[in-house]
This record gives C-alpha cells, structure tokens and sequence, in this order.
C-alpha cells in the first residue's frame, strides 16, 4: 500500500527472479524477454501522468524490486478486484473492473475517444491478466497462448453477463520458463497441453471476478470512485 495524492493505493508484486521470459503489453516491458517481476499497480481514477513506465518502476522500487519487469495499471482497487486459478501447474491472475466495457470492433468514432470522454458513474474499467506457466515455449507458442488468453477472457466476460470483449484498456503478461529441462513446447492454443490449462485457469479467473465485480455495480453505482 501506498499514498500518492492523499489517496491510499494498492499493488500486487509478483518477484519471480531469474529464469523467466515474459510476453506483455504492459506500459512497463512490454514486448518479449527476459524479466524479474511483475507489479500490478492501482493508480488514481483519471491518471495523467506522461511517463507510466517510470511511474511502475518508483512502485516497484518501493516494493523493493529492480532489473527489467513488466508493469500493468489500473484505476481499480487492486487487492479486491483481482482473482486467482490454477490449472495444471498453469496460475493466473486476472483484476477485473468492466466499467467501460467495448466491443473489439466498433465505431471508429470511438478510437481513442476513452482518452478524454467523461464516463461518470461507470467507475474504471480494466483486465489485467498474470499468468505464469512452468514450461518453456517457443516464440511461437508463446503468441499463442497470448490469444488463448484473450479468448479465454472474452467466453469469461460473455458467461458472467457483460455485453462485450473487454475494455479498451485491458493488459496482459504471460510468463514461461526460459531454462529447465525437456522439450520447448510448440504449441500455445486452447486444446493443446498448455494452452488448455492456460485457458481454463484464465477463464476461471476472469470469470470470477468478472462475477464479483458485477455483484459490485448491482448494489453501488459508482463503486471503485473514491
């Protein structure tokens, strides 16, 4: 927990160490390689600062984190919003809060609208989604998972009663090992042996707290607004 702008701030650190390659979108190390922590950080609802990367490392520098990692952000309360499954040695992590919830393909009026448009009483609106999975994968595979994860997410939101694929700012970050013994595997799709359990664990996941966070909006209108 943390204090920026009188408001109390919440985070959660994964210190994974080495042997780890990571693919993410997050704003910090984002893209493929090697990486030693990921840090999922709640920032102020209508954050404007300019340099998120440099932001998620004085968070990780706070938990006492250094080295290359991935950071994600979201405005939601991250400890009440995030929840855990595992499938097969397979975890994930999925912080949920869909109050702008959108469709993939939509209005192109609508690009980059989110930016400036005032959306009050929706509340933030992000997935951010952890997974760790205890095998080597090839580039390939690794892309792979990476849409079994969207695809996972998408049938979670869908089952739980959200008109949409997400939102517009949702993050991911899939990590597997980069060292150990036996075969790199090839394939990261839903039916194949990691890319099953990648994709139930995330399904899992979202869908729970895709659940709560709609139980949330039922009984408090603007509930992650502080």
């Amino acid at each position: 927990m943390r204090v920026e702008d009188g408001a109390r701030l919440g985070a959660l650190v994964w210190d994974a160490g080495p042997g780890w390659r990571m693919l993410s979108s997050g704003v910090l190390g984002g893209g493929v390689g090697p990486r030693r922590f990921v840090v999922n950080a709640q920032v102020s609802h209508g954050y404007r600062r300019m340099d998120p990367d440099a932001h998620l490392r004085e968070v990780a520098a706070l938990a006492g984190l250094s080295g290359a990692g991935v950071g994600l952000m979201t405005a939601a309360d991250v400890p009440a919003a995030t929840a855990f499954a595992a499938d097969g040695g397979v975890e994930a992590l999925a912080t949920v809060a869909i109050g702008r919830p959108t469709w993939a393909a939509d209005a192109a009026e609508l690009d980059e609208a989110r930016l400036d448009l005032p959306l009050a009483g929706q509340g933030p609106g992000t997935i951010n989604i952890v997974v760790a999975v205890p095998a080597r994968l090839s580039d390939t595979a690794l892309v792979n998972a990476a849409t079994t994860v969207a695809e996972a997410k998408v049938q979670a939101v869908l089952e739980a009663g959200f008109a949409c694929t997400g939102t517009a700012s949702d993050a991911v970050c899939v990590a597997v090992r980069a060292d150990g013994a036996g075969p790199e595997e090839a394939f990261g799709g839903p039916r194949s042996r990691w890319g099953g359990r990648i994709a139930r664990a995330v399904h899992a996941a979202v869908r729970a707290g895709a659940e709560v966070d709609a139980r949330r909006r039922r009984t408090s209108p603007e509930p992650w607004e502080r």
